[in-house]
């Protein structure tokens, strides 16, 4: 096989508490990578559709990715790229993880598959650090392992799939607000106070045991983040007035998607599902921002060939 086509989807990261933790993939919306075997070693981006990136191999997420894994394979190969992107850059849902996840699993397919998707996660975790400074798996996980995904550790790195309801939804709220990655982790407190980090383990816990167990009831208490969202939330224009309407029609709870602006609220009907949408939309309407809203339910596969 010379050539692939893969699918990579968008995900949200943090999912409230769990800060650079947490994590899990979305159906329908996400990167579609194209790898083509090259006579010679360059790794060349032939085209970028639906975002302006750069297409130099050690400025963009998806070459730099797969620099890493050609590397540790200590293999010298080729490849030309196309990225079709269906949501871009700074959304708070992944994209930057959706292009180097998909890019590396695509160059796995190709190479005949000598990493395992969850080896291929620090290969992503590569791209991530090229685009926002920091090498996080909280979005390159679960778009390898599809699902939710825990990284327990970082040093040495551990991350694993956890069990969720099938029934769960999230409805997704990206409003047309530019926020880069590095910004939003910028202006982040160094040091907490003990009382909010035990409220925070206390949560994280709580929302891993919900999930696992089918308690939609304590997911959705378990979603406050008393650390992260108070400082972001300041960034994205009527959060407040997001979440209290979600609420509000039913929501079990809701949250910024990674960096922001785009944020979810989780539910288990998909009528209420689509009340919630409805309500969000009105506030950003109302307030003159464009948006973009969907409902979503939990994607399973992870990246896969097309």
């Amino acid at each position: 096989m010379e050539k692939v086509t893969v699918f990579a989807p968008n995900t949200v990261a943090n999912v409230g508490c769990g800060y650079d933790v947490l994590g899990f993939a979305l159906e329908g919306h996400g990167d579609e990578i194209t790898l083509t075997i090259r006579e010679d070693d360059r790794l060349v981006i032939t085209d970028i559709i639906g975002a302006d990136l750069p297409t130099e191999p050690d400025k963009n997420v998806a070459t730099v990715a797969i620099a890493a894994m050609l590397e540790a394979l200590g293999q010298k190969v080729g490849f030309d790229l196309v990225i079709k992107k269906s949501i871009p850059p700074g959304s708070g849902l992944g994209s930057s993880a959706s292009s180097a996840a998909g890019a590396v699993f695509a160059a796995n397919e190709l190479l005949g598959r000598p990493f395992t998707r969850t080896q291929l996660v620090a290969f992503a975790m590569e791209g991530e650090r090229s685009s926002s400074g920091v090498a996080h798996a909280d979005n390159v996980a679960p778009c390898l392992l599809g699902g939710f995904t825990v990284v327990r550790s970082y040093h040495p790195l551990d991350v694993f799939s956890i069990p969720f309801p099938a029934q769960l939804r999230a409805v997704v709220m990206y409003p047309n607000v530019e926020m880069k990655t590095a910004d939003a982790k910028r202006i982040l407190k160094k040091q907490v106070l003990l009382s909010d980090a035990v409220t925070q383990w206390g949560n994280v816990a709580g929302l891993v045991s919900g999930l696992i167990t089918n308690d939609l009831t304590r997911v959705g208490r378990s979603m406050q983040d008393v650390i992260i969202e108070p400082v972001r939330a300041m960034l994205i224009p009527f959060y407040s007035e997001v979440k209290a309407a979600a609420l509000r029609a039913g929501a079990l709870g809701f949250a910024i998607s990674g960096s922001g602006p785009s944020t979810f609220a989780f539910t288990d009907d998909t009528k209420k599902a689509e009340t919630i949408l409805a309500e969000c939309e009105g506030v950003y309407a109302r307030g003159g921002i464009p948006c973009i809203g969907f409902i979503s339910g939990i994607n399973q596969q992870g990246a896969r060939v097309i």
